[in-house]
């Protein structure tokens, strides 16, 4: 009589395990845990007077970087040229990607749109934004009466 119950228990057994795992990765999605870098990767400083914000763009001709500032948000967008394709040469690898990008990232407060200024330097842009005046805190002078 008990070895018709074991093949049972195994197979309840069994049935639990899976139930188990299914229950431990239904919450896992490589695509949700693993989310593709953004073009182009960026610093960011913050301080009292503004911002500073570097990005790699290497091998990205400077004259087609787009910036767009509006209010507290700055937008950088471009292109990417593809590797030049060579006769006879197959890929092993091709990691780097090529093509348009955009990229927009909000800023802690308004920035003075007029007195930003970019430099390109060994494929690292930096951007320098100064805090709008409106936007800057202001010292309350406290009167006695």
């Amino acid at each position: 009589m008990n070895r018709l119950y074991r093949p049972l228990s195994v197979w309840r057994e069994m049935d639990r395990i899976q139930r188990e795992m299914d229950r431990l990765f239904s919450g896992y999605s490589p695509s949700a845990h693993r989310a593709a870098p953004s073009y182009p990767p960026i610093n960011i400083w913050t301080k009292e007077e503004g911002q500073v914000i570097t990005a790699e763009m290497p091998g990205i001709d400077p004259d087609k970087i787009e910036i767009d500032v509006v209010a507290d948000s700055i937008t950088l967008s471009g292109e990417r040229n593809p590797d030049p394709e060579q006769e006879g040469m197959i890929y092993h690898r091709r990691e780097r990607n090529h093509g348009k990008f955009s990229r927009t990232i909000q800023l802690p407060f308004m920035v003075d749109a007029n007195k930003v200024e970019a430099k390109f330097t060994d494929g690292v842009l930096q951007i320098t934004l100064p805090r709008a005046e409106a936007d800057k805190p202001k010292k309350i002078a406290v009167k006695s009466a």
